[in-house]
């Protein structure tokens, strides 16, 4: 009876907001709300963003129709500071007590507190205020509109508006638009002044945005502007600007078919009192300095010490600490060649990606001594050699109920005096956990630490010379890093190590190579006796079974009857696998064998020693690019090499069969995945979001399985959001593990994204994907891939989502439910799981792709 109270209540409180406010009501007496703009473009609706955006006054913004803010800044009142203070006045004895007990300052505070007028204020600044007709505004978009039209080529363009009454205090803007006949462009001429300029216009006029036949578009007079500059200034043209070009369009006697004409004009110089013009000459590099140490503050301190190398010449005004070649590798702007502001700005990217020193600064000044000729000044501004960082943070798993994070890090730049950076962090992790053994009953009982360093070269570092394959214009570097961690009371007690050689570099903007020649990982577990402690799920499941069949107490179980951990259990596994007497039934005996590969596989020791190569683009020119696609794209093979290892020393191989070196089983395995991200602009703070994502790992050789930190998982915050991470798959075997995974992922999902009011924006999402076994050695039926027919068990997960936009990041929470479940039975798995006690809550930040 209580909840039906509830529910009453709050269907006539919803009801009360959606019907019960009226938009007019703080819509002042003789003043009307404007409630729709109408743009008809010959007679034909066109409400599009783009012609919309021209309009000075648009209408109240709508939910479905419905004026959310509208009503919400009317629910507020208009002077609530105000009423404060009339009801103070009309009852001065309510005042005095108050100014008594607080103070004349602080009854006024009062009045201006949230307590007062705090959710006023927040109606108001949430919520929109009434849009009111103003004429001055409308004819202000009928110019604008007009403008729109003209510079499309529609130069006879006509426009005009009517009000049309709705009510007393409501109207709509009707807008006529008669565009005309287009103008289209039939010739085009050059009349370029300077011939130098002339030619080398004509070595590339074929890339024009301005074509014969081509309906007139300001913007593309425009972008050929910025081409025509950026083509001259690229090549030797240090004077030139985009102001010295013109263009004539001549309708005389062909009305809607003009001619266009190119004019640049001599250069003009300023001489004395009197403008002069001169053809534009091309200018060359006659000298090159770079200033090392320079100073903003002290711009003019004594050089103490310089270097010519290269035909650059270095300064320093203290003893230089830079090996020449390392500054002058980067320094594309060079003798001989002819000015290029492409070659200056490549010069100052590569320079800033050293992160030895602050934006770099170049400067060109005539060399009065060659005639046309430039001097280059690239003032380098260096940064402290020694930074030193910390930083604490609070978290919470699976594992830990509560844990402390610090790290701490130490960068040091020039190590070697060649612009190189090394960094060196080290961290920490103190948790409790009321889950895990502890014998001495203290709070921390878990704990973990690690150091990292990294080392990086901006160059290949390699004993041959690769400039020919990856030129210096790609911005190479390399990174040498290791690491090391331990963990103490967490999972199996894990030692990691990790060491790589990288090299990356950048053959366009936005394009990205990354290749790993020697990634290696060796994971050590300290504590594989601790297995069905930590994977409960896998000991619950094994118990069951074990509950089922007769077999001897002090053998298998405690004194409680169920299995003992760790002996009881693993010797119920071999036991049942290699005993018939037990009476082990076929499908438990599937399932103790699963169990059984997997604990082997998980407290084994790891040897990962592998290379990869990564490929990135995108087309994002910003972060406010709502209108992109990015690819990425990775292969990569491990094994081989201490596989010839093995196969040269003769190495024993263990019992499993399988190679070892240093006495650990390393992995084998080939892995390639690919991920594909399109995000479409709808226009009006609305985006359509898709990304695809295939990935398989397929173990041979020395393997027959995938190492946990390779495979793929299903469900989480940024993947299939109706499941938890991995807890989804593979196939349709809805796997009782603890942590399910496979060597096989295919995902895709999709996203429609839109603002809500302010900074408060909402999503419907959808995703769909599962992960499989494939080509390993897992016997488990539903969950290996066997061809198209697999594709049945992609699970699909469907939700929507709120995110607040903080401006540098987003905090994002998604609701997923379960749409179509392959781990149900065939005629159970559609829409049965549509409800809020199935759903999941993700929470994230930022986007999830």
């Amino acid at each position: 009876m209580k909840k039906s109270i509830a529910k009453i209540s709050l269907f006539i409180l919803i009801g009360l907001i959606i019907f019960g406010c009226d938009s007019t009501k703080r819509v002042p007496d003789g003043k009307r709300l404007l409630t729709k703009n109408d743009i008809y473009v010959d007679d034909k609706k066109d409400n599009g963003e783009e012609i919309t955006n021209q309009l000075y006054q648009k209408q109240n913004s709508s939910i479905l129709g419905y004026r959310l803010r509208l009503n919400l800044y009317n629910l507020a009142k208009p002077k609530s500071d105000s009423l404060f203070k009339d009801k103070m006045i009309k009852n001065p004895k309510r005042y005095y007590r108050k100014a008594k007990w607080l103070s004349k300052k602080q009854v006024k505070r009062l009045g201006e507190s949230f307590l007062y007028s705090g959710l006023d204020n927040f109606l108001r600044e949430t919520g929109e205020a009434p849009v009111i007709l103003d004429t001055v505004s409308t004819k202000k978009s009928i110019r604008r509109l007009k403008s729109y039209y003209y510079n499309r080529g529609y130069f006879d363009v006509t426009a005009k508006f009517k009000i049309d009454s709705v009510d007393q205090k409501k109207v709509k803007l009707k807008y006529d638009i008669n565009t005309g006949k287009p103008y289209i462009i039939d010739s085009i001429f050059t009349n370029i002044s300077s011939k130098s300029l002339d030619s080398i216009y004509e070595l590339r006029k074929s890339n024009s945005f301005i074509k014969s036949g081509q309906r007139y578009e300001t913007s593309n007079f425009n972008e050929e502007k910025k081409r025509i500059t950026e083509d001259f200034r690229n090549n030797g043209a240090f004077r030139f600007q985009q102001n010295y070009v013109n263009f004539d369009i001549d309708t005389i006697g062909k009305k809607h078919n003009p001619n266009v004409s190119l004019v640049i004009d001599n250069e003009s110089i300023r001489v004395e009192d009197s403008i002069q013009t001169k053809p534009f000459e091309l200018y060359k590099i006659s000298k090159v300095n770079i200033y090392t140490d320079h100073s903003p503050t002290n711009p003019n301190a004594a050089i103490q010490d310089s270097v010519t190398y290269n035909d650059i010449t270095l300064y320093s005004v203290n003893k230089l600490k830079y090996r020449p070649k390392a500054l002058t590798d980067g320094i594309f702007v060079t003798k001989g060649n002819y000015f290029s502001d492409f070659r200056t700005s490549i010069t100052s990217r590569y320079l800033s990606n050293l992160k030895v020193f602050n934006y770099p600064l170049i400067q060109y000044v005539e060399d009065k001594t060659e005639k046309n000729s430039l001097v280059a000044n690239v003032y380098l501004t260096p940064r402290k050699k020694y930074t030193f960082g910390f930083s604490t943070d609070f978290t919470h798993s699976n594992i830990q109920d509560f844990g402390i994070t610090g790290n701490t890090f130490l960068g040091i730049r020039n190590v070697f005096n060649g612009a190189e950076t090394f960094e060196i962090g080290f961290r920490g992790n103190i948790g409790s956990s009321k889950d895990l053994a502890n014998p001495n009953n203290t709070f921390f009982n878990i704990s973990e630490i690690g150091v990292d360093a990294k080392l990086n070269f901006p160059r290949i570092f390699l004993p041959f010379k690769t400039d020919k394959i990856i030129p210096k214009t790609m911005i190479p570097y390399t990174t040498m890093s290791v690491g090391y961690s331990k963990q103490t009371n967490i999972g199996l007690d894990k030692q990691n190590f990790t060491s790589s050689l990288t090299y990356n570099w950048t053959p366009k903007r936005n394009t990205t190579f990354k290749f790993d020649l020697v990634n290696i990982q060796f994971v050590k577990n300290l504590n594989p006796t601790n297995y069905f402690n930590v994977y409960e799920s896998t000991y619950n499941t094994l118990n069951e079974i074990a509950q089922n069949y007769p077999i001897n107490q002090e053998e298998y179980l405690d004194a409680n009857g169920n299995l003992r951990i760790d002996d009881g259990a693993v010797k119920f596994i071999i036991d049942a696998i290699t005993l018939p007497g037990l009476g082990i039934s076929e499908p438990d005996l599937r399932s103790i064998i699963s169990i059984a590969e997997r604990r082997v596989r998980l407290t084994q020791n790891n040897l990962i020693f592998a290379s990869n190569i990564t490929f990135t683009k995108t087309s994002k020119r910003d972060l406010f690019d709502n209108e992109f696609y990015a690819i990425k794209a990775k292969v990569e093979s491990a094994g081989n090499v201490l596989a010839l290892i093995a196969k040269a020393s003769e190495q024993l191989k263990n019992q499993n069969g399988a190679n070892t070196f240093l006495d650990v089983e390393f992995s084998q395995y080939i892995k390639t995945e690919f991920e594909y991200i399109k995000h479409w602009d709808l226009s009006r703070k609305k985006v359509f979001a898709v990304r695809g994502f295939g990935g398989i790992a397929i173990p041979y050789g020395n393997s027959n399985n995938i190492p946990f930190s390779r495979s793929y998982f299903a469900g989480g915050t940024n993947d299939i959001r109706a499941w938890q991470s991995y807890s989804l798959g593979p196939g349709a075997s809805g796997s009782i593990l603890d942590f399910n995974e496979a060597n096989m992922k295919l995902t895709f999902s999709s996203e429609f994204r839109f603002n809500i009011f302010q900074k408060l924006n909402g999503a419907l999402f959808a995703d769909v994907g599962n992960i499989w076994n494939v080509l390993d050695n897992t016997t488990n039926e539903p969950s290996i891939f066997n061809g198209l027919k697999s594709l049945e068990n992609i699970a699909v997960g469907t939700g929507f989502g709120f995110r607040y936009d903080f401006n540098f990041f987003i905090i994002r929470l998604d609701l997923g439910f379960k749409t179509y479940n392959p781990a149900l039975d065939e005629n159970e798995r559609w829409l049965r799981e549509i409800r809020f006690n199935k759903s999941v809550l993700n929470i994230g930040i930022n986007y999830p792709f």
